[in-house]
């Protein structure tokens, strides 16, 4: 039996403000907690979660979990993107992570994209745990791999799965699987897509975020439909396609909770879009996500 590496974080009110009161990391995971981050005001811990030697080694497995306690806000980012390097022997690299999150508390999860290398297998698992006041935003999201070398979607698996949980009972369900087929390769079924993702917004305070970013993608979309001069072409003689595609569905009841699925030619048009759209995040923060 595989040993999974651990880590543990706990984010609890101290003198009033979000505070880490328990951080707790081992090989190949290190958490980093600056003492400063962004502005003093806002009451939100930044949490930057690494990988040493800048990424996932086949074989390696990481599991983690993370506590926010009642009117706390956490923030959980990367430094960069997760590598995942090449498969040996068939061997997958896992990572799993659960998280609690409190009455009136907010959980942002901002990472850079996942990316895989040739060859490279990678599984991950998220699970979230809320109660009817909690607020999460998650952003989940794979680029192609270095293609500047020929790497274009050229690993043999991802797969990503988010859970998340209201009061013990299931909210929402997802998993997406990239695997080679003997039929088609991953490339194939990507055409010109070089990323793919997808944004959860949850809860009460994430609200006006929510509002927003539905008017705005139903605005966009309805311009690339009706002005596809003006979007960037993918490789095909046939048609052409817009550089970013994004649908948003409400979730839940009430619609608690919105998603957001993302296809685009480039990561710079992700992260813009991000930017753009998280931008009101800034005060809760300290800091605007992807800035």
């Amino acid at each position: 039996m595989v040993k999974m590496e651990t880590g543990k974080l706990v984010v609890a009110r101290v003198d009033g403000k979000s505070t880490v009161t328990r951080c707790f990391s081992q090989y190949p995971l290190k958490f980093i907690v600056p003492t400063k981050a962004g502005r003093s005001e806002a009451d939100a811990v930044w949490i930057y979660a690494l990988t040493y030697g800048g990424g996932i080694v086949s074989g390696d497995c990481i599991s983690f979990d993370l506590t926010i306690d009642d009117g706390c806000t956490a923030v959980l980012t990367t430094q960069a993107s997760t590598k995942v390097y090449k498969s040996v022997a068939l061997k997958c690299s896992k990572q799993t992570m659960e998280a609690r999150i409190g009455n009136d508390a907010l959980m942002v999860v901002i990472p850079d994209p996942v990316t895989c290398f040739s060859t490279a297998r990678y599984s991950q698992k998220q699970v979230f745990r809320i109660v009817s006041g909690s607020s999460l935003l998650l952003v989940d999201w794979i680029t192609s791999g270095r293609h500047e070398s020929g790497e274009k979607w050229d690993f043999g698996l991802y797969k990503s799965t988010n859970h998340i949980y209201l009061e013990s009972k299931p909210l929402f369900l997802d998993t997406v699987l990239l695997e080679h087929e003997s039929a088609t390769s991953i490339a194939e079924r990507m055409q010109c897509y070089q990323v793919i993702a997808m944004v959860i917004l949850l809860g009460p305070k994430l609200k006006h975020i929510q509002d927003q970013v539905q008017e705005d993608v139903k605005k966009m979309m309805m311009e690339q439909l009706h002005m596809p001069s003006r979007t960037k072409a993918c490789n095909s003689d046939r048609y052409t396609k817009p550089s970013l595609i994004a649908s948003c569905n409400p979730f839940g009841p009430k619609g608690v909770g919105v998603v957001i699925r993302i296809a685009a030619t480039t990561t710079e048009s992700v992260y813009r879009f991000l930017q753009h759209q998280l931008a009101g995040l800034e005060p809760m923060l300290g800091l605007c996500p992807y800035q």
